[in-house]
C-alpha cells in the first residue's frame, strides 16, 4: 500500500496586504520587494489563528476526500507557529473536528514540514499501522516577525493547507527523501523563551525571525535540485515524466534557478507566492490545493513536492495523483 492524496484544502486570512500597503508603513516599495522576490502580496491574520485556519483547510480536504472526522486515524500538524506550546496544533484540530479516534501530534521541520509530514504518513501506511491520515501545514508567521526589519518581514505571510492521505494499492507516493544540516541552522532562526527561574534568569525580550538571505538562497539553489534528483532516481522517474514541480514558495528567483538546474520549463513550476508570500510549512499544501482545484491535475499524473528552509532542512516526494 502507498499513501495517496485523496483531498486537499487551504485557508488564507481575510486581510490582504500588498507591497504598496507595506510601503505606506515602512521604508520599502512594490518594486523593491517584487524585483527581489516575486512577492506582490501576503495575507495576515487578525482574527484568525493557526488552529482556525488549519480546521478550515482540513474540512475542505476531508470534504473532497469523502472522509468523516470519526474515520481519521492520525493527524500530523507541521508548524513553527502553533497557538500554544501545549496543547499541540494537531490536538486542537482534533478537538475542533471531533476526530475522536485519531492520534495527533506535531512535527517541526519549518518550511519542509508538510513534505516531512507526507513522508511520515507514507511510512505509517506502508507499515500497515494507519490507513486514513490528515496532514496539515499551517503558520501564523506574522507574530514571529520584527516589523521594523524590512528585509525580512515583507517576505512572509499566514495561512494553512491540508491533505487527507489514504492507503491505496494503485497510486500515491513513489519515493521520498529528507535531509538536514544543523551546522548551518542559525542562518534562519528564531529564539524561544529563555531560562527564567529562581536560580537563573535571563532577559525575556521578545524574539523574532532573523535570516541571512544570501546564505539561504545559496543553500536552496544547490540543495533543492539535488534532493529532487535523488527522489526521482529512487522512484525510477525521469524529470520529463513529471507533470508539475510544486516547490516551497520562498522566492521566485530560487524557483527559477531550480527549474534551470533541472532543465525543465518554468511552466512546470506553478507559483502562488505572488499572492501569498512565504508561508513556511503551509506554502506547499496551499499551492497543491490551488493546482488541484484549478483542474491542473488528473488521476495518474506524476508530480513532485519539495520543501526547504530553516534547520536547515530539505525534502522531496515523488507521487502519482
Amino acid at each position: 500500500m502507498r499513501a495517496r492524496i485523496a483531498g486537499t484544502g487551504s485557508c488564507l486570512p481575510k486581510l490582504r496586504v500588498t507591497n504598496d500597503d507595506l510601503g505606506r508603513v515602512m521604508d520599502t516599495s512594490d518594486e523593491w520587494i517584487r524585483s527581489r522576490t516575486g512577492i506582490g502580496a501576503r495575507h495576515l491574520a487578525v482574527e484568525e489563528t493557526t488552529t482556525s485556519m488549519s480546521v478550515s483547510a482540513a474540512r475542505k480536504a476531508m470534504e473532497e476526500a469523502g472522509i468523516q472526522p470519526e474515520e481519521l486515524e492520525l493527524i500530523i500538524g507541521a508548524t513553527v507557529s502553533a497557538d500554544h506550546v501545549v496543547p499541540p496544533l494537531s490536538c486542537e484540530v482534533q478537538r475542533e473536528l471531533g476526530a475522536v479516534h485519531a492520534a495527533a501530534y506535531d512535527l517541526c521541520a519549518a518550511c519542509s514540514g508538510f513534505v516531512f509530514a507526507l513522508n511520515t504518513a507514507q511510512a505509517y501506511i506502508r507499515s500497515g499501522m494507519y490507513r486514513k491520515i490528515l496532514i496539515i501545514g499551517a503558520e501564523t508567521l506574522s507574530k514571529l516577525m520584527d516589523w521594523q526589519d524590512r528585509s525580512t518581514c515583507v517576505l512572509f505571510g499566514d495561512g494553512a493547507g491540508a491533505a487527507v492521505v489514504c492507503a491505496d494499492a494503485d497510486g500515491g507516493v513513489l519515493a521520498g527523501v529528507q535531509g538536514s544540516d544543523g551546522a548551518k541552522g542559525m542562518v534562519l532562526a528564531c529564539a524561544g523563551r529563555p531560562v527564567n527561574h529562581p536560580f537563573a534568569s535571563h532577559a525575556a525580550d521578545l524574539q523574532y525571525v532573523q535570516m541571512n538571505g544570501q546564505e539561504v538562497y545559496k543553500f536552496a539553489v544547490r540543495t533543492v535540485p539535488m534532493c529532487i534528483d535523488q527522489a526521482l532516481l529512487k522512484a525510477g522517474i525521469q524529470p520529463e515524466q513529471v507533470k508539475l514541480f510544486l516547490l516551497h514558495q520562498a522566492n521566485l528567483r530560487i524557483i527559477e534557478a531550480v527549474a534551470k538546474r533541472l532543465k525543465q520549463p518554468m511552466e512546470k513550476f506553478p507559483v502562488c507566492l505572488e499572492e501569498c508570500g512565504n508561508v513556511s510549512a503551509a506554502s506547499v499544501p496551499i499551492l497543491l490545493d490551488r493546482v488541484n482545484r484549478d483542474g491542473m491535475l488528473k488521476r495518474g499524473d506524476c508530480i513532485v513536492l519539495a520543501g526547504f528552509g530553516a534547520g536547515l532542512t530539505w525534502g522531496a516526494v515523488v507521487l502519482t495523483w
